[in-house]
C-alpha cells in the first residue's frame, strides 16, 4: 500500500497514513478533531464577514459597499448562516461531542462510526455551498431567516438562495445523522454501572441537544423545501397570489428556530458545568436539578416559537400564551445559573483560563437571558422588534455565550486532545482582550436599539454615530483577540509543553482524564469485537 494510506512503525503495528486517517476516519477522536478544525476555519471566515459589517457601520454614510445594500445584506446573511449552522453546532455538538461523549461514558467509539464520517463530510459540503453562494449572481441577501417573499423568486431570482437552501439541507442531514448516532451511543454503549443519573452533565447536554436536533430539523427541512418548490416549480405555499401565506413560513421556521437557540447553547452548558466543577474542586451543586433543568429547557424550547412573531398580527390570546411560556423557560435557565454560582460559592476556586471563560459565560449569558425576558413581553417587543436591541440580545447569548463555551472547552481539553498544554499567560491575555472586545462591540447595541436603529440597514442618521463607533472599535479588539487565539492554537500544537496525565489535578476525576491520549491510530473496524 502507498505510504499515504498506511505504513508500519517500529512497534510492528500498521498505522493508517494521512489520507486514510483523516479523510476516511471512523475514529471518534479523529472525527471530533476534524469537526473542531473545520468549524474553527469556517468561524474565521464568519468573523471576518462580521468585521466587514462593523467597518461599514463605523461611521454614517456609504463606505466599503458604496451604496450596494444588497451586497451588505449578503454579507450579513452569510455571516449569520455560517455562525448558526456551520460554526457553533459543529464545534460544540460535532467536535467536543464526538470526542468526549464516548470517553465520558466508557464507550469504545460512537455506535455508527461510518455514519459519523458521513456526517462530517455532509457538513463540509454544506459550508462550501453556502460560501460559494456569495459569488453566484447577486448573492443571497435575505437575512439568515430566509423570509419570503424576499427569499422567493420575485425577491431573489438568481441561484444564490437555492444554493443557500441546499447548504442548509446538507447541514441538517449532517446534524440528524449525528443526532441518531449520539442518542444510540449514549443509550446503548455506556460502561457497566454508568446509569443515566451518573452520567456527566456534558453527556446529558449532548443527549438533550441530539433530541432537539432530531425533532426540530425536519420542520426546517420541510419549510425550506416548500420555499425551494415555490421558487422553482410553480407551487404557492408562501405566495398569497396563489392562495399561500408567508406567515406559514414564519411558523415553520421559528418552530425550528427557537429550539435552535437552545441547540447552540445547551452543549455549552455541559462544558461550563465540567469546567466549573473542576476548578471549584467540588462536584456540581444540585446535579439532579441541573439534569432536569436541561430536559425542561429542551422541552419548553419547542413551545415558545411565536415570541419571534409578536408583530405579525397574532391574536391577543396567542400573544398572552407565548409571553407566559417565554417567561417560564427562564426558570430552568435560572436554576442552572444559580447551581453554577452555588458550586463556586462553596468551592476552592482556581482561575485558570478555562475557568475565566466559564465565569465570563455565566455573566454574559445572564445578561443575554435578562434582555430575552425584556423582548418576551409582547408590548415591548413591538417597539424593539428588528432593532439593534434584538441583535445585542442574541449576540450576548450566541457569540458571547456559545463562543465563550467553545473557548472554555478548548483550553480545558486541549491537553487531553493533543498531549500539549497551552501557555497560561497567553490564554489569560486572550480571555481579557476578547472579553473587553465583545462587550464593547455588543453592549452599545442595546442603546442603539432603544433609540430605534433598525438592523440589516447599511447606513444610519448621524444621531447613531457615537455608539456605532464604540461598537466597531470593540469588534476590532475582539477580532485581534481571535487572531491571537489562532496563534495560541498553533503555538500549543507545535511548541506547547508536554501535558501531564491530568493537567488539572484532583479536581478532574471524570473518565475522560483516565483514558489514553492522544488518539489511538486504529479505526473502529480494527478493534477486537465483543462476543
Amino acid at each position: 500500500m502507498p505510504p499515504t494510506y498506511a505504513h508500519t512503525l517500529d512497534d510492528g503495528h500498521e498505522h493508517p497514513g494521512f489520507i486514510r486517517r483523516w479523510l476516511f476516519s471512523t475514529n471518534h477522536k479523529d472525527i471530533g478533531t476534524l469537526y473542531l478544525f473545520a468549524s474553527g476555519s469556517i468561524g474565521l471566515v464568519a468573523v471576518i464577514l462580521s468585521v466587514i459589517i462593523r467597518v461599514e457601520l463605523m461611521t454614517p454614510g456609504d463606505h466599503l459597499f458604496q451604496g450596494n445594500h444588497q451586497l451588505y445584506n449578503v454579507v450579513v446573511t452569510v455571516h449569520g448562516l455560517l455562525m448558526m449552522f456551520f460554526v457553533v453546532i459543529p464545534a460544540l455538538f460535532g467536535g467536543f461531542g464526538n470526542y468526549f461523549v464516548p470517553l465520558l461514558i466508557g464507550a469504545p467509539d460512537m455506535a455508527f462510526p461510518r455514519l459519523n464520517n458521513l456526517s462530517f463530510w455532509l457538513f463540509v459540503a454544506g459550508a462550501a455551498l453556502l460560501i460559494g453562494s456569495i459569488f453566484v449572481g447577486e448573492g443571497a441577501g435575505t437575512g439568515w431567516t430566509l423570509y419570503p417573499p424576499l427569499s422567493a423568486a420575485i425577491g431573489h431570482p438568481g441561484a444564490a438562495v437555492d444554493m443557500a437552501i441546499f447548504a442548509i439541507h446538507l447541514s441538517g442531514a449532517s446534524s440528524i445523522v449525528g443526532s441518531i448516532n449520539m442518542i444510540t451511543t449514549i443509550f446503548n454503549m455506556r460502561a457497566p454501572g454508568m446509569t443515566l443519573h451518573k452520567m456527566p452533565l456534558f453527556v446529558w447536554a449532548e443527549l438533550v441537544t441530539a433530541f432537539q436536533l432530531l425533532l426540530a430539523l425536519p420542520v426546517l427541512a420541510g419549510a425550506i423545501t416548500m420555499l425551494l418548490t415555490d421558487r422553482n416549480f410553480g407551487t404557492a405555499f408562501f405566495d398569497p397570489s396563489g392562495g399561500g401565506d408567508p406567515l406559514l413560513f414564519l411558523n415553520l421556521f421559528w418552530f425550528f428556530g427557537h429550539p435552535e437557540v437552545y441547540i447552540m447553547i445547551v452543549p455549552g452548558f455541559g462544558i461550563i458545568s465540567q469546567v466549573i466543577s473542576t476548578f471549584s474542586k467540588r462536584p456540581i451543586f444540585g446535579y439532579l436539578g441541573m439534569v432536569y433543568a436541561l430536559i425542561a429547557i429542551g422541552t419548553i424550547g419547542f413551545v415558545v416559537w411565536a415570541h419571534h412573531m409578536f408583530t405579525t398580527g397574532i391574536s391577543a390570546d396567542a400573544r398572552a400564551y407565548f409571553v407566559a411560556a417565554s417567561m417560564v423557560i427562564a426558570v430552568p435557565t435560572g436554576i442552572k445559573v444559580f447551581s453554577w454560582i452555588a458550586t463556586m460559592w462553596e468551592g476552592s476556586i482556581e482561575f485558570k483560563t478555562p475557568m475565566l471563560f466559564a465565569t465570563g459565560f455565566v455573566f454574559l449569558f445572564t445578561i443575554g437571558g435578562v434582555t430575552g425576558v425584556v423582548l418576551a413581553n409582547a408590548g415591548v417587543d413591538v417597539a424593539l422588534h428588528n432593532t439593534y436591541y434584538v441583535v445585542a440580545h442574541f449576540h450576548y447569548v450566541m457569540s458571547l455565550g456559545a463562543a465563550f463555551a467553545i473557548f472554555a472547552g478548548f483550553y480545558y481539553w486541549i491537553g487531553k486532545m493533543s498531549g500539549r498544554q497551552y501557555d497560561e499567560t497567553f490564554g489569560k491575555i486572550q480571555f481579557w482582550t476578547f472579553f473587553v472586545g465583545v462587550n464593547l462591540a455588543f453592549f452599545p447595541m442595546h442603546f442603539l436599539g432603544l433609540a430605534g436603529m433598525p438592523r440589516r440597514i447599511s447606513d444610519y442618521p448621524d444621531a447613531f454615530a457615537g455608539w456605532n463607533m464604540v461598537s466597531s472599535i470593540g469588534a476590532f479588539i475582539a477580532f485581534a483577540s481571535t487572531l491571537f487565539f489562532v496563534f495560541i492554537v498553533f503555538h500549543t500544537l507545535f511548541a506547547g509543553r508536554k501535558a501531564a496525565g491530568n493537567p488539572w489535578g484532583e479536581g478532574a476525576t471524570t473518565l475522560e482524564w483516565s483514558l489514553p491520549s492522544p488518539p489511538p491510530f486504529h479505526t473502529y473496524e480494527e478493534l477486537p469485537r465483543v462476543k
